[in-house]
């Protein structure tokens, strides 16, 4: 899982990291930052999968621009971009003893006046790394870590692109926010097949639709769009490879606070809606730590450690957040926060949830929907005050509802759906049947990206 702090006020998917962010690898083993030095910066890699976090500093023969980036690797070395004369110098850091051991990766020159370069999240695996060049056309991701001959173009993408979230284990899917005609959808770039491109997600004509951040287990996606609200960015939800559609939770609306999730439990492979989603809440009086769940329909609101690394961090399997920070007495810390427990309601539609995906209805059967309970052999009868969620949202999200489609109680509606194909039924329409989305670790590479 990838964090960095990202200040208020920095522009919608761009995701551009800034000196003094924390970036951790995939499997949360390594983190790596720019750590302020005075009035200049050092490139420092935190080691997170020991029995106490430790920092090594891996400082250079002169002192870090600000506009250097650093990402960690896999084996414990520190990937580190500097900008140099125009040209952008890759680099590879690691302790030497005293010293700082660096190993030359080549450079990558952005002739195009206008155009500029970042660094791509840490891929999983960690042994690839990349970056994305912007120009004014088009944008390019560049492999700088795991090539053969140094850095190297891998995908050629029209459309000026921004975020950058991977999609699978083997870091060969790659969804960016791609601004073309003046909106901003989200598409999948497959770097095994030289960058051929695939939609992911298309609410609705006119929006602008991002994906913030996605779970390699369940495929739950955080998604921002204005199309539930023109003209306002909304936080939604939904599950990649599902036919439901995206849901607009107004638990994730906090007025006069932005909101950015930057971690999501992994392990729940069948249960999307069960995951514990960490946010990062700022707000005029400061900023804090949120955690939602999908199904909970609310926000628990911690307080945030000291000296916190703001956005950064992790979500271990049982749903602890790992918050890394550094203070004067403690230069490498890393501040273990349970997230609140569900709610007994909460267990038991994730119960329901897996009923329906392992157990499919026999035939004739009416399916489990919300405010209903199994009973023996697979059918199941209304419980007593059983109620649908506000505004008819259904426990799970899907990932890509239809072109131009209008919302409906928060939700935009995928591609082809019919009412009773992928969004809930409204008052009066007959039961539809449950969809059974595939894990995303299951699905075939072809299923990956939905239209």
């Amino acid at each position: 899982m990838t964090a960095c702090a990202i200040e208020p006020g920095t522009a919608p998917g761009d995701g551009a990291p800034r000196a003094g962010c924390c970036t951790i690898t995939v499997d949360g083993s390594y983190a790596a930052r720019l750590a302020p030095d005075g009035d200049s910066w050092f490139p420092e890699r935190w080691t997170l999968d020991g029995p106490e976090p430790y920092a090594v500093p891996l400082p250079g023969s002169r002192p870090e621009q600000p506009g250097s980036e650093v990402s960690p690797m896999g084996d414990g070395r520190v990937l580190i971009r500097r900008t140099t004369e125009g040209r952008h110098v890759f680099a590879l850091l690691y302790p030497t003893g005293p010293g700082t051991g660096e190993l030359p990766l080549g450079t990558v020159e952005c002739p195009e006046p206008g155009s500029r370069l970042r660094l791509l999240p840490p891929a999983p695996g960690g042994e690839r790394a990349y970056a994305l060049v912007v120009g004014r056309r088009s944008s390019t991701v560049w492999r700088v870590v795991g090539g053969a001959f140094g850095p190297e173009p891998v995908a050629e993408i029209p459309g000026r692109c921004s975020g950058g979230v991977w999609l699978e284990r083997s870091g060969r899917m790659l969804a960016l926010d791609r601004e073309t005609g003046g909106r901003t959808k989200t598409v999948v770039a497959d770097l095994e097949r030289g960058g051929e491109i695939s939609p992911l997600l298309q609410i609705a004509a006119d929006s602008d639709d991002r994906l913030l951040l996605a779970d390699l287990d369940s495929g739950l996606l955080l998604i921002s769009s204005d199309a539930p609200s023109p003209g306002q960015e909304r936080l939604g939800w939904g599950v990649l490879g599902s036919t439901l559609p995206v849901r607009f939770p107004e638990s994730l609306r906090l007025p006069g606070c932005a909101v950015t999730p930057f971690a999501i439990q992994p392990g729940q492979v069948l249960t999307p809606e069960s995951c514990a989603v960490a946010l990062r809440i700022d707000g005029p009086a400061g900023g804090w730590v949120g955690v939602w769940r999908p199904e909970g329909r609310r926000i628990h609101h911690l307080p945030a450690p000291e000296g916190w690394l703001a956005g950064a961090g992790l979500c271990t399997p049982d749903g602890v957040l790992l918050l890394p920070y550094a203070t004067g007495e403690v230069p490498c810390g890393v501040a273990r926060v349970p997230a609140p427990v569900r709610q007994a309601e909460s267990d038991a539609t994730a119960v329901r949830a897996v009923w329906e995906r392992v157990t499919p209805p026999p035939e004739g059967a009416n399916p489990v929907r919300e405010g209903a309970s199994p009973a023996p052999g697979g059918a199941n009868r209304a419980s007593p005050g059983g109620s649908p969620p506000p505004g008819g949202a259904s426990p799970r999200g899907g990932a890509s509802p239809r072109d131009g489609a209008s919302p409906r109680d928060g939700a935009s509606r995928r591609d082809g759906a019919s009412p009773r194909d992928g969004a809930s039924p409204r008052d009066g329409d007959p039961e539809r049947s449950a969809p059974r989305p595939v894990p995303l670790q299951q699905a075939p590479l072809g299923g990956l990206v939905t239209k």
